[in-house]
């Protein structure tokens, strides 16, 4: 059982302990801006999965946060700013202590990162019971409790109800769904074959359903694309992140099904493009990031990113950028009206307008808390000697 801990941060917020950077558990980093706070300091607690299956996603969202910091002057609404990080792992087993370490012990002032969505609705509890604001920077899935609950990514069903008009009109005949059996998964491709049936498209699957594999242990999709194969597909739509998405791309290149159009959502989104290699080329992805989009805040950010990074920009860590910038702004809007608690910093966030993102312009729904935001389809095309995830077209304008 958690208990409440609302009543020990009602506090102004603490100096950082030289004893805790010592340990080396936290980084003394933050944003731009002077609010007079002289040695008051902010705890943000980032939880991303630093090892398993979606390491690659949950890096790049402790990046993108460290690059806000380290680009804005090492302050979040002009406090200093301890950021503590924490592994995720593989979902709610490694999640929830990570989490529960973060708010219980180091009474951290907000939370954010996290990659899959069981792990968020597992933490949720302890967001409820703590009473500070959660800022998720990946796919959510639905949630009843929204007081403290924000994300700046999207909502897990959007990639796939964005995409599935387009998937229909391009494609003449049925479409093979296939995704992993867990949360994210069951939202992500939910959104796709719902909105695609509402367009009037039918599913190649035998039994109208979605193909599910067992997550995180399926490596050889062998079997499955020979399955896919025995239908009368036309194309295929899949989810998939991380390692499996890096297994799933490379086998289908090779597997009987090679020359069906391949839609995906986030398949070929970071540093797994590069380990894809030419297996990747042509596919299509929908999201709400593409690193060639040409707007003066993506300029900057994707200039920034690749003077410290071999690769290009990721919608990971775009969302957990947009996270800092957040908070940024909440922070110091909430010190302009008093004192600077987890309450008034989520308060804060309510009230803020549309935040100035390389992805465009958005800001956040009353309905969801998610940022109502265009979605974007692209495709693997060669840029200079690399591939890359070049922008298409828009699809849709979807969040609420």
């Amino acid at each position: 059982m958690f208990f409440d801990l609302s009543l020990s941060r009602r506090r102004r917020l603490r100096p950082v302990g030289a004893a805790a950077l010592a340990l080396g558990l936290a980084a003394v980093t933050g944003c731009s801006g002077d609010t007079g706070a002289g040695g008051d300091t902010v705890k943000v607690g980032l939880v991303a999965s630093l090892s398993g299956t979606y390491k690659p996603v949950g890096t790049d969202l402790r990046a993108g946060f460290e690059l806000y910091l380290e680009t804005h002057g090492n302050k979040l609404g002009g406090r200093e700013v301890e950021l503590i990080v924490a592994d995720e792992g593989d979902g709610p087993p490694t999640a929830v202590p990570a989490a529960t370490k973060l708010v219980k012990k180091d009474k951290v002032d907000a939370l954010t990162g996290f990659v899959g969505g069981g792990s968020v609705n597992a933490v949720l509890p302890l967001v409820d019971q703590a009473k500070i604001p959660f800022l998720g920077s990946n796919g959510r899935p639905p949630v009843k409790n929204l007081e403290y609950v924000w994300t700046t990514s999207f909502l897990s069903d959007e990639p796939g109800k964005a995409i599935a008009p387009y998937v229909k009109e391009k494609v003449d005949g049925p479409v093979y769904a296939i995704g992993p059996d867990y949360q994210g998964g069951y939202d992500e491709l939910r959104g796709f074959t719902e909105e695609f049936k509402r367009q009037g498209g039918k599913l190649a699957n035998p039994d109208g359903k979605t193909a599910w594999t067992p997550f995180p242990k399926t490596t050889n999709f062998m079997p499955y694309f020979a399955e896919i194969a025995k239908t009368d597909a036309k194309a295929v739509y899949c989810f998939y992140a991380g390692k499996a998405a890096i297994d799933f791309a490379k086998q289908y290149a090779q597997s009987d099904i090679a020359d069906l159009p391949l839609y995906t959502a986030f398949v070929t989104e970071g540093s797994v493009l590069q380990a894809q290699g030419d297996a990747a080329k042509d596919i299509y992805s929908v999201l709400n990031y593409a690193p060639d989009l040409d707007n003066a805040a993506n300029r900057k950010f994707a200039a920034d990113w690749t003077a410290k990074h071999d690769t290009q920009p990721t919608t990971y860590a775009m969302a957990s950028y947009d996270a800092a910038a957040v908070l940024d702004q909440a922070i110091a809007d909430a010190a302009k009206k008093g004192d600077v608690t987890p309450q008034t910093i989520n308060k804060a966030i309510a009230d803020l307008g549309q935040i100035d993102s390389p992805r465009g312009a958005w800001e956040f729904g009353d309905k969801a808390h998610s940022p109502v935001q265009n979605w974007y389809l692209r495709q693997v095309r060669p840029d200079g000697n690399q591939l890359a995830n070049v922008m298409v077209q828009d699809l849709a304008t979807l969040g609420g």
